[in-house]
């Protein structure tokens, strides 16, 4: 049977490209808000870290109406470090929209979700966005999108797929250059007729399966997904079983049932064949699982998430400062909150170590670990880090294999060569480059995972801001050698206390400070970076000596460049691997793991003996 009033379609495209714009435009569109009701901008993106990085990090459901039809719609992340989101809600659609810049045309990104729908074979509706641009190239992005397409062996229905010309934020769409359009009408009816209705049997018995995990404080965990076959009611008794795990099987009740109907959970008493479902009051629900009839318990096979590439260690903090910020501090509160976080994130593993003190998290990338990490800070959490390192894999021959990363970077002329000495040192192979034309150049390299750690911000700085780099998975490779990340040392304190003018003002001599007066720090946290590659301790407590003639207002003529604060990222960045970065509600510090110095020279001398 085929539901013919509903459609059930994602919107996915590379970082940037307007996905949640475009989603704003069809809710408002479809009478979801009030004429003189006044919303945010992206508000499909409701968690504050989303709001404040202008990226999408959860995939979001949400439902219009158009002509008596219900189109359930996905927003899901851009970001690479985020595709766990999008592999695992295409199941749950009949098709996407490939929402693609206008300006930049194919992505790193859009080759990767786009290679994840056609693998579904869902059919594509392309939708050419921000045409609206000065510098769009609306023409040229088309044949792009094609031989993308061929290159991703796309079917011949997939690649007779319909193109839409479009301007999320004038709120407009249209199936030509050439035509006049006012509105998302051409978009609406361009899913109506060419993303197929839902199939399925509503005579056999219930099958759902869980493609998404939302949590709820009050409710716990709600499992969300599609009704592939039968009916699902509330009060019902359904078993649950997984395709990769076929041990494990439980009996439970659905207590609660609702469907999506624009931003809001609507409850309902049942549903039925292609109906996207959320529901509540399983507590022990995962991603992957199969909610079927008691009758007939049969999993529905469920695509495999890829593996994490990056990982690193949380520890409970250990510094003098311990506990002085933080809401929870405790190792079983650390633990609690890591393995609470796989409920929802498909894409990220904790595993215990030999210590009940620190637990390894491993993910997709820098950005995915910093986003759990500025996540749970956020709620009170306190802890340290260590340096981010890549997850290797060994061949049937021993051979060390390394995750290697595809990157693509746009850059003005003048800073091509810089980038191409940068990344070369990185152990990153150019594989294409293209000169626009337009003063700016076009880099492809093959770079191993760990040539990045640290490279974005200093990318920034060389380019002055002006370049964009992208990058995303490819594959494992034999280990390219070692690299050097840190050509610089740390300036670290020499002793607990309160910084002073005086003392940061000698200490800026050595480097580059990240404290200003009046910071509290301890013996062995990292003040500053030396230029050169030696750690160096300075003294940033040490106060003037007060005589009868050197008077305490001498210290006003003395002049403190700003200190360089870092951010999250760029403190991740700068650690080395003999360091930890303490996090906190209110502070970032980096510190060394060793915190007393005659400690760290003895171990510094038997790693150099040894």
């Amino acid at each position: 049977m085929k539901r013919e009033d509903v459609r059930n379609i994602a919107i996915i495209a590379h970082v940037d490209h307007g996905k949640t714009t475009l989603v704003d435009e069809l809710l408002k569109q479809s009478g979801v808000f009030r004429s003189n009701q006044k919303i945010v901008e992206r508000v499909m993106d409701s968690n504050a870290l989303e709001r404040e990085r202008g990226i999408t990090i959860l995939s979001k459901n949400t439902a219009v109406s158009y002509n008596g039809i219900k189109i359930n719609i996905i927003d899901t992340p851009g970001h690479a470090d985020f595709g766990g989101e999008v592999e695992r809600v295409l199941k749950m659609v009949n098709g996407v929209i490939l929402v693609v810049d206008a300006f930049e045309g194919p992505m790193p990104q859009t080759k990767f979700v786009l290679k994840k729908a056609l693998e579904l074979s869902h059919p594509v509706i392309v939708c050419i966005n921000k045409i609206d641009r000065p510098e769009a190239r609306p023409t040229q992005v088309v044949d792009e999108v094609l031989e993308l397409l061929l290159e991703l062996d796309a079917s011949d229905e997939q690649l007779d797929c319909p193109f839409v010309f479009a301007s999320a934020k004038g709120g407009y769409a249209k199936l030509s250059l050439e035509e006049q359009s006012v509105d998302m009408t051409p978009l609406f009816d361009t899913i109506i007729n060419y993303i197929p209705a839902p199939e399925g049997d509503p005579d056999r018995g219930t099958q759902v399966l869980i493609s998404t995990i939302d949590y709820n404080e009050y409710v716990g965990r709600i499992g969300i997904g599609k009704v592939d076959n039968g009916t699902i009611r509330v009060n019902q008794d359904v078993f649950i079983v997984n395709a990769h795990n076929p041990d494990t099987s439980s009996r439970v009740k659905i207590s609660k049932l609702y469907e999506f109907d624009g931003l809001k959970k609507v409850e309902v008493d049942q549903a039925t064949v292609g109906s996207i479902v959320a529901i509540s009051g399983i507590p022990d629900i995962h991603i992957g699982d199969t909610i079927c009839s008691v009758d007939d318990p049969s999993p529905i096979p469920f695509q495999k998430i890829s593996e994490p590439t990056i990982a690193m260690y949380f520890n409970v903090n250990d510094s003098p400062f311990a506990g002085t910020e933080g809401k929870y501090v405790t190792s079983r509160h650390l633990r609690e909150r890591l393995y609470r976080e796989l409920y929802t994130d498909v894409s990220l593993r904790v595993e215990d170590t030999d210590t009940t003190e620190s637990f390894k998290v491993s993910g997709r990338g820098e950005l995915h670990l910093s986003i759990l990490i500025e996540t749970m800070r956020r709620e009170g959490y306190e802890f340290s880090v260590s340096k981010p390192e890549v997850i290797y894999k060994y061949d049937e021959n021993g051979r060390r294999l390394e995750p290697m990363e595809h990157v693509i970077i746009d850059v003005p002329d003048e800073y091509a060569g810089m980038v191409i000495e940068k990344l070369g040192q990185r152990k990153g192979e150019l594989t294409n480059m293209y000169t626009g034309g337009n003063g700016h150049t076009r880099l492809e390299f093959s770079i191993p995972s760990r040539g990045l750690i640290g490279y974005r911000s200093e990318f920034m700085t060389d380019t002055k801001g002006t370049g964009i780099i992208n990058t995303i998975f490819d594959k494992y490779s034999p280990y390219k050698g070692d690299i050097q990340y840190r050509r610089s040392g740390s300036l670290i304190a020499y002793e607990t206390g309160e910084s002073v003018t005086y003392g940061l003002f000698n200490a800026q001599e050595r480097g580059t400070l990240f404290i200003g007066p009046g910071v509290k720090v301890y013996a062995g946290m990292v003040v500053g970076q030396n230029p050169k590659a030696d750690d160096i301790e300075v003294n940033v407590c040490k106060r003037k000596q007060l005589t009868n003639t050197r008077a305490a207002g001498a210290d006003d003529a003395l002049k403190l460049t700003p200190p360089k604060i870092l951010s999250l990222e760029q403190a991740l960045e700068f650690i080395e691997t003999d360091e930890l970065l303490e996090v906190t509600p209110t502070s970032l510090r980096i510190r060394k793991k060793i915190l007393d110095s005659t400690q760290r020279m003895r171990e510094r001398r038997n790693r150099q003996s040894s």
